[in-house]
């Protein structure tokens, strides 16, 4: 039998690919290089090059003919696609760009996250210590590197480095802490706010202190069965997952404001204030103190002559609200937004608070401090200054038309030092059960970030999925059950049966 020479090399030149194909395979397969990976891409490249130069002028033959061209056409085009998906990947890749479409904005980095995370000056390190990986972490960790590159994730096995999980206490599989420099925070959770949260624990020098007042029937820090949803236990939680320090003061026992508080606040008084405690007030503003004074309706919390200083007035008034959503929470419960330009509501956009029995609040003249109104309600409200009465009726050359201010924001200089004040009409914005509604909880943060200077941490924070469940009836069940299961499937079958009926 007779052997054709070109055949034999165009055979080569196939089982040369196939060789070449197949040891680069098993090497991206197995990620090992060894002898019989080389051996097959080295065999397989020298019988591909030895045909290509064996049968050269029969390969030149081909392509001047009308068909090669058309297959060198197919060819490079083919391979130009190729070129521009894969060069689309690279960038996809390296500058990827994801779009969450649900409402609350769960599968995106919040913005408290990014401006923290994207303003890290040292190194921030996450470990588990795992032998599998956990793809949802390794995902949401990603999104932190984006963010900054100060930013590593790494996962361990324990068993492979006993060193590295001996140096940072690990006792079990599935542990995740947070490192920068010597400080370590361990995980309880891998949400983003646990993560968030653990990298601000790590990275700050101090830990700023929040004082409340007391002695006045204040709003309380500690959960209380008794007044339910009346406390600030929420706020409490929130303030030292953000790495602040919370206590509870009373003036008159410590004489002066402690001059380890960096935040002063007074949170409802159902009493007013001593002469004495008032002046302490006055002079720790006057050193360049940050305070916030929330103050609910229908009671003199003796603050005149502090608040006069600052160019603010307290209105002795009750503001209600005839708006659509003020009826439906009910009149005394008024929607507030943000007014003006400030860094505590500059994300807010046209977002709604809710403040539950407030009083308004607005800037007179004669204060020392630059002021800024705040929040104000919508222009269906009022502020009536005779709700004693019980009478929610707006009454002409008493009450004042909205909108209506209910909370300034000030601060003026005290030598080299800035003094920061807030006032707002309404404590109850902040308690248990209202805290979690709309942007309180974020209003009342914000309003602490920027008393103590923490600007970088004021953000709209992550919020929890909303429940959309559907509880429905029996009676509701059983007409979705007649109208999806019995109904409509035998509609169809019904109009094709008719069809077919009839072309018969």
């Amino acid at each position: 039998m007779r052997i054709n020479r070109n055949e034999l090399l165009r055979s080569a030149g196939y089982l040369g690919a196939a060789l070449f194909i197949a040891g680069f395979l098993h090497y991206s397969i197995n990620e090992v290089l060894n002898t019989f990976n080389k051996v097959l891409m080295i065999a397989g490249a020298a019988l591909l090059i030895a045909a290509i130069i064996l049968n050269f002028p029969a390969i030149r033959s081909y392509f001047s003919r009308r068909s090669g061209k058309l297959g060198t056409n197919t060819l490079v085009m083919s391979g130009a696609v190729i070129a521009i998906v894969g060069l689309v990947n690279v960038l996809g890749y390296r500058h990827h760009k994801r779009i969450d479409l649900t409402t609350e904005q769960l599968y995106s980095l919040s913005d408290q996250t990014r401006k923290i995370v994207s303003s890290l000056n040292q190194d921030v390190e996450v470990m588990r210590f795992h032998k599998e990986e956990d793809q949802l972490l390794k995902d949401r960790m990603q999104e932190y590197r984006d963010l900054s590159r100060r930013v590593t994730y790494q996962l361990i096995d324990p068993q492979d480095k006993p060193d590295v999980a001996k140096k940072h206490g690990i006792t079990h599989l599935g542990e995740t802490i947070v490192v920068s420099g010597a400080r370590t925070e361990r995980l309880e959770e891998t949400g983003e706010q646990a993560i968030t949260n653990a990298i601000l624990k790590v990275t700050r020098d101090k830990l700023k202190k929040i004082c409340f007042i007391e002695g006045h029937g204040e709003k309380s820090l500690s959960p209380s069965e008794k007044d339910q949803g009346e406390n600030y236990s929420a706020v409490d939680r929130a303030l030292k997952n953000e790495n602040y320090q919370t206590a509870s003061i009373n003036l008159v026992t410590s004489r002066e404001v402690p001059s380890d508080c960096d935040v002063l606040v007074l949170a409802g008084p159902k009493q007013g204030l001593l002469t004495q405690e008032t002046a302490m007030i006055g002079k720790y503003l006057e050193g360049g103190g940050k305070a916030m004074l929330l103050l609910d309706p229908q009671m003199n919390p003796n603050l005149g002559d502090v608040l006069s200083g600052w160019g603010i007035q307290l209105g002795d008034d009750l503001i209600l609200d005839q708006s659509a959503v003020g009826i439906q929470l009910g009149q005394a419960v008024p929607i507030a937004r943000a007014a003006g330009s400030h860094p505590i509501t500059k994300d807010f956009g046209r977002s709604m608070m809710l403040f539950p029995l407030a009083r308004s609040v607005s800037t007179s003249s004669g204060g020392e401090a630059a002021s800024t109104e705040l929040l104000k309600t919508s222009d269906e409200s009022f502020a009536k200054t005779d709700y004693k009465d019980g009478r929610a009726e707006f009454t002409s050359g008493k009450d004042k038309r909205g909108p209506i201010t209910i909370a300034v924001a000030g601060t003026k200089m005290a030598g080299d030092k800035e003094s920061r004040l807030l006032v707002v009409g309404d404590s109850d914005f902040a308690a248990d059960a209202y805290v979690e509604n709309v942007r309180n909880g974020d209003l009342f943060l914000n309003s602490i970030n920027w008393l103590a200077q923490d600007e970088e941490l004021i953000s709209i924070r992550p919020r929890s999925p909303t429940d959309r469940k559907i509880t429905m009836t029996g009676s509701q069940r059983n007409m979705l059950f007649w109208l999806t299961v019995i109904f409509m499937p035998g509609a169809v079958i019904g109009s094709g049966i008719y069809i077919w009926w009839k072309r018969k």
